[in-house]
C-alpha cells in the first residue's frame, strides 16, 4: 500500500533511538524528508550514522524539549531544513520507573518533566504552525489535511504499574490531552492520534527488568521470560511494529482517524 508519505516531512522527536529512530527509518523507507531530535548530540550522530548506512539520509535537531523556548526553536529549525512540517511524532522522554513504596514528591514531579512536558511543548509549536497554515489557506469542509500528530504515549496511562506510576501519570495526561486537542483541532484539517506500546524490545525495557532482578531476586533471562509470558502473544514487541502503526496514522489512509489511542501491545491491556 502507497501511504502517500514520500517528500512529506516528518519531525520526529526522541528519534536518535528506540521507538524514535525506528520511525525515522519506517517514514524514510516511504521517502519522506526526516528530522529527528534529541538532547545529545553524540546520539543524534550515531543514529545518523547508523540510518546513513542503511541509505537514509536525515536531518538532526539538538534540543531540550522540557524548555518551551528551547521546543520553539527546535521546531524552527526542522523546519528551516526540511521545509514546512506535515507530521510530528513525539517519542521523546521516558519517566524514570520508581518503586511503590520510594516515591516521593520530587518522583512525582519528575514523571511530568521527563515526558508530558515535552510532548506538549514541541506538540505546541508545531499547533501553532499548523493552524496558522489551516488559516492561510482557508478551512471550509471537507477539510484537506493540513497536519497530522502521532504521540507515541505507553499503556501506563491507561493500566496502572507499581513501578511505573509516575511515568503512568504523565502519560494519562497525555492521552487525556490528545483526545482533547485532537477534537478541537479536527476543524482545522489537523489530526491528532495516539499509540500506546506494550513492553516493546528497546533499552528501556532492561530498565524494568533491572527492578525486577532487584526486588523479586531472579536472573534477567527469568524475568524476561516472567513477562512475556504475561502477554498474549507471549513475547515482546519490536520497535518497527509500533513505527508501522505510527506510519499509518500519520497518513491520509488514515484520513478520517482523530482521537484514536491505539494499543500495540500484543493484547496485553484488555481495556475498554
Amino acid at each position: 500500500m502507497d501511504l502517500g508519505l514520500h517528500q512529506k516531512n516528518v519531525l520526529i522527536t526522541g528519534g536518535s533511538k528506540g521507538l524514535g529512530l525506528a520511525a525515522a527509518r519506517a517514514f524514510a523507507a516511504e521517502g519522506a524528508r526526516v528530522a529527528i531530535l534529541s538532547r545529545s548530540a553524540d546520539n543524534l550522530a550515531k543514529a545518523q550514522a547508523e540510518l546513513s548506512a542503511e541509505g537514509f539520509a536525515v536531518e538532526t535537531v539538538v534540543a531540550d524539549l522540557a524548555d518551551p523556548a528551547a521546543a520553539t526553536r527546535a521546531v524552527d529549525e526542522a523546519e528551516a531544513r526540511l521545509g514546512p512540517l506535515d507530521i510530528l511524532i513525539n517519542s521523546a522522554g521516558a519517566a524514570k520507573r520508581t518503586p511503590a513504596e520510594l516515591l516521593d514528591a520530587a518522583a512525582w514531579r519528575a514523571g511530568l518533566e521527563a515526558k508530558f512536558f515535552p510532548y506538549i511543548h514541541v506538540q505546541d509549536a508545531v499547533l501553532k504552525r499548523f493552524r496558522s497554515r489551516a488559516e492561510t489557506d482557508g478551512t471550509t469542509p471537507p477539510l484537506r489535511q493540513i497536519g497530522a500528530i502521532v504521540n507515541i504515549v505507553g499503556t501506563g496511562g491507561r493500566v496502572p504499574a507499581d513501578n511505573h506510576l509516575p511515568g503512568g501519570s504523565s502519560n494519562a495526561a497525555l492521552l487525556l490531552s490528545t483526545l482533547g486537542l485532537a477534537g478541537y483541532y479536527a476543524r482545522y484539517g489537523i489530526r491528532i492520534n495516539a499509540i500506546n506500546p506494550g513492553i516493546t524490545l528497546t533499552g528501556r525495557v532492561e530498565q524494568g527488568l533491572a527492578l525486577d532482578i532487584q526486588r523479586l531476586g531472579i536472573s534477567r533471562e527469568e524475568a524476561l521470560a516472567r513477562g512475556q509470558a504475561q502477554t498474549p502473544l507471549r513475547r515482546y514487541g519490536e520497535p518497527e511494529e509500533i513505527a508501522n502503526v505510527a506510519l499509518f496514522l500519520a497518513s491520509e489512509k488514515a484520513s478520517y482517524v482523530v482521537g484514536a489511542l491505539v494499543s500495540v501491545d500484543g493484547g496485553q491491556a484488555a481495556v475498554l
